[in-house]
């Protein structure tokens, strides 16, 4: 269908639909709804969590489906190839194709080729503008579906897309874009610096603390000396290397006898059960739990039961790195003590011995340091949780984001004749 001139719908197009570790960019779809803007979602992958969070519940946009693999839906691919045939976007579109594919010679290019036809075929003639998040595999299928439609398209990247993606590929995307937003300045200047710098913006996701209680008016003074009530230290995210659990079990491992703690983690993710392995080797399986994943009110109760939070993010042997993880905004949140390190988006929000207590990635000698001293002074600890939150309530709420999103998004919309530069 080709798009409709006086359209004002929007696609969001996102690479798996709903995910618990994506809050983002739910906190983003469900704002920019309630702000009036008429969205739709489209997902490249079916869910595989069971549990969902509020947020997914309270949007109201449709959701659609591509095919996850081609062979899954053969009739679905081949109607949508065969609409695209006669598509005058067809040709630039198997251009940019095929330079892709010679430098990307994978079963993945394929794939997502595929899955911009059934897009393109199925999109509704009242949606004129297509947002995607992630500049990597998801803006594939989206420019390929704009070039095939003549729609506009927009970006917003985050971490894993900027790192691991070659420049080649980050450079002739955002050519094709109308603009792009990212959520940290690390990320902003990679993406700057591949091409006109005005049309990369940095957009901090920040956080709807509408969604969540006031801090704790007080905690517990516990200081690791009772073994009857330990000190309780909790993390959230994904089991995958660019988030260091692997350090923090180390660093768990080496904390001083006379120190009582319990650590509990909430995630899934490829790495559990080799750190569980590890907790198990290391003799401290008995103060560890993983609780797998949560929804954002069972962590939010864990985050109020806490005494610190830690993070150890690192840079994964891919390259992937995180930008700044929504998990420290929400254990801000809460005014808990934080631990992270001094890497990526994170020291953009926590400034070290002024919001937290920051130790550099992969140093798990230093980040069993930290936790040490932290876990014995619950007067140092609420110092650092009230600065977190005074900063995440005056710097980092989610409206200052929004607005521009907004703005922009509206603007797209309001003026269907602009199209894309093409490469």
């Amino acid at each position: 269908m080709l798009p409709s001139m006086t359209a004002r719908r929007i696609a969001v197009v996102v690479k798996g639909y709903p995910r618990l570790s994506e809050t983002f960019i739910a906190q983003e779809i469900l704002a920019l709804e309630q702000r009036g803007l008429e969205l739709e979602i489209w997902s490249l992958r079916h869910p595989t969590e069971r549990a969902v969070h509020p947020m997914h519940k309270a949007i109201k946009a449709r959701v659609a489906y591509l095919p996850e693999y081609l062979y899954e839906e053969p009739l679905r691919v081949l109607r949508g190839a065969v609409w695209s045939l006669s598509q005058k976007g067809f040709g630039p579109t198997i251009r940019a194709f095929w330079r892709d594919l010679k430098r990307d010679f994978t079963a993945n290019r394929v794939r997502r080729l595929g899955q911009a036809f059934v897009m393109a075929r199925e999109m509704p003639e009242d949606v004129r503008h297509l947002h995607v998040h992630y500049l990597h595999t998801p803006a594939s299928v989206v420019r390929y579906a704009a070039l095939l439609t003549g729609r506009g398209w927009t970006f917003s990247a985050h971490a894993k897309d900027i790192w691991t993606t070659p420049d080649w590929e980050k450079r002739e995307k955002m050519a094709e874009a109308l603009w792009g937003v990212t959520c940290t300045a690390q990320g902003a200047g990679n993406l700057r610096s591949l091409s006109q710098p005005e049309r990369v913006s940095l957009v901090y996701h920040g956080l709807d603390l509408s969604r969540f209680p006031a801090p704790p008016e007080s905690r517990p003074v516990r200081d690791g000396s009772d073994p009857l009530d330990p000190v309780r230290i909790v993390s959230v995210g994904r089991a995958v290397a660019k988030k260091g659990f692997g350090d923090l079990i180390q660093a768990l491992a080496a904390l001083p006898q006379d120190l009582h703690w319990r650590f509990a983690h909430v995630g899934g993710g490829e790495l559990l059960n080799s750190l569980k392995k590890q907790a198990q080797e290391a003799g401290i399986a008995d103060k560890v739990a993983f609780l797998g994943s949560k929804a954002q009110p069972d962590i939010i109760a864990l985050l109020r039961e806490a005494d610190l939070f830690v993070l150890p993010s690192k840079e994964a042997k891919s390259g992937d790195r995180d930008g700044l993880p929504n998990v420290i905004m929400e254990a801000a949140s809460q005014g808990l003590a934080i631990v992270a390190t001094d890497f990526a988006g994170i020291p953009e929000f926590i400034r070290n011995d002024v919001e937290g207590q920051l130790v550099p990635p992969g140093d798990w000698e230093a980040l069993s340091n930290a936790l040490n001293l932290l876990a014995r002074d619950p007067e140092r600890r609420k110092v650092f949780g009230a600065a977190a939150f005074s900063r995440l309530r005056r710097e980092f709420s989610m409206e200052g984001g929004i607005d521009e999103l907004e703005a922009r998004l509206r603007a797209v919309t309001a003026n269907p004749k602009r199209e894309p530069e093409r490469v």
